[in-house]
């Protein structure tokens, strides 16, 4: 089943539609690769990709789990690109949480984290730093 259309637009820009709801992203390529940085690019989409399907593990263990004070958690996304041949060489994720955890909660939310789809399916050269900050 198709998942995605996207289509190109002209300028380094593509528009991308989720076929099941008809939502609809766009991506422009960064300043320092000819385009014009106005969009996510779509290495950007591939580490933001990190952050969100995180945070749906992480989300889905806390159902799972019964644990409370998920929401509002933030992740901030760096990515690190390589010029030769250009490529996604390492991405940071750090996580702050804006509720208190126990070791056993924060345990499980680590391994949701590090486990998600997208974790495991990017190249095993990509770094990926997980930081946790969780509150005392």
């Amino acid at each position: 089943m198709i998942t995605s259309k996207i289509k190109y637009l002209g300028e380094l820009r593509t528009e991308a539609t989720h076929i099941q709801s008809d939502n609809v992203i766009y991506t422009d390529a960064p300043k320092d690769n000819q385009g014009k940085g106005e969009m996510f690019s779509p290495t950007d989409l591939v580490a933001a990709a990190l952050g969100s399907c995180m945070f749906t593990i992480m989300g889905i263990a806390c159902n799972t789990h019964k644990i409370s004070g998920f929401d509002g958690t933030i992740v901030e996304i760096t990515k690190i690109m390589a010029p030769d041949p250009r490529r996604i060489i390492k991405i940071i994720a750090e996580i702050t949480f804006v509720s208190k955890f126990t070791d056993k909660e924060k345990a499980i939310l680590e391994n949701a984290a590090k486990t998600c789809p997208v974790a495991k399916s990017l190249h095993p050269e990509i770094e990926q730093d997980i930081r946790f900050n969780f509150i005392n």
